[in-house]
């Protein structure tokens, strides 16, 4: 009886891990609709989803609006692309914190660990310091986070440490050196350029465009897919490269593909929003919470449970708070006490008991 009821819990405990993603999926659907609804010229959440829906359908737009322009302009111009770009930072953090942490079986690996984030704000600094046009801006700083994974990458791999902990030791360099010369544009910067880099290192969804939105979509949907492509073999790696390796993975290249996946997404997260703290560092741990270690559910719960919380996040300052409070500002202050309490719960339990 005993065995009976203990088999019957598990099996309540997987089905109810495996709809985890379904129902994260429907609550993010509700939020981005929600959020297109709530500001200072509110609207029903219907009318939004209606709006939403034709214009995602241009063909089927009567020629003849049947709601006001000035809704469809709310909508349009000035909800809906911040909307999604919340939406794809988080997306890409979540993916990104989770996969890091999978490879490297260090559940304190983030993705400003691996000095992407650091130099994607130094490019953008540079770029801001000598006066360079907003999307010039941002085409500097992906750069410079390519530029400082690659550097990292190599610096590990001079050490013969790019498969683990070496690689968390050079992004620290690598990353202090960035930071080091963004406190040195921040010094040679005048009043409107440091007002400007400092607005933007704390991360912030003020500049949501289309353009943005598509500059972070691109790498977070390509990227993205990519990853979740590869989840079992994630599930392999986090053995130990001993036992994936014996299984027939080729360990180093998967190391290598998952660290540039990663950064491209990073960097291009970095490179119109600036830096959003902790978002992939805890949200790898609430969904391992929800639907256990295993990747093939931990990858998508990471990603809508990332976007989510980004968007909810970036709701309650737009609600409110009523005031542009750079959102990286925010998801530190959450995302702190939570790793403390979750660092404290778990002692000596591990971190993988999910």
């Amino acid at each position: 009886m005993v065995t009976n009821a203990i088999s019957m819990n598990n099996v309540s405990a997987t089905t109810l891990r495996r709809l985890v993603p379904f129902a994260l999926t429907l609550g993010l659907l509700a939020a981005i609709v929600a959020s297109l609804c709530i500001g200072a010229y509110p609207m029903s959440f219907w009318r939004a989803a209606d709006i939403v829906g034709h214009l995602a359908l241009p063909w089927a737009l009567p020629e003849d609006l049947p709601w006001p322009a000035k809704e469809v302009a709310v909508v349009q111009v000035l909800r809906l692309p911040r909307v999604l770009l919340a939406v794809f930072v988080g997306i890409a953090l979540g993916i990104s914190g989770t996969a890091l942490q999978g490879m490297m079986r260090n559940p304190l690996v983030g993705p400003d660990l691996v000095g992407v984030s650091s130099g994607a704000a130094c490019g953008y600094v540079l770029g801001v310091l000598f006066d360079c046009p907003p999307g010039v801006c941002v085409a500097v700083a992906f750069f410079g986070g390519m530029t400082a994974m690659g550097c990292a990458y190599g610096l590990a791999k001079l050490a013969r440490g790019a498969e683990g902990i070496g690689l968390i030791i050079a992004g620290i360099f690598i990353g202090a050196f960035c930071m080091a010369c963004v406190g040195l544009a921040q010094f040679l910067a005048n009043d409107g350029q440091l007002q400007n880099m400092v607005f933007w290192l704390m991360g912030s969804l003020t500049r949501a465009k289309p353009n943005t939105v598509w500059t972070l979509a691109a790498p977070t949907l390509v990227c993205g897919s990519v990853l979740m492509a590869m989840r079992w073999r994630l599930n392999l790696l986090s053995l130990g490269d001993v036992d994936a390796a014996s299984l027939g993975v080729p360990t180093r290249l998967l190391r290598f593909a998952v660290v540039a996946l990663v950064s491209w997404m990073v960097a291009a997260q970095v490179s119109v929003s600036g830096i959003v703290g902790w978002v992939g560092l805890v949200i790898p741990h609430v969904a391992r919470m929800l639907v256990g270690p295993d990747h093939r559910r931990l990858l998508p719960a990471s990603a809508l449970l990332g976007g989510l919380f980004v968007l909810l996040v970036d709701d309650f300052t737009r609600v409110a708070l009523r005031a542009e409070v750079p959102i990286g500002v925010l998801t530190s202050l959450i995302g702190t006490p939570f790793l403390v309490y979750l660092f404290w719960k778990k002692k000596t339990k591990g971190w993988n008991d999910g």
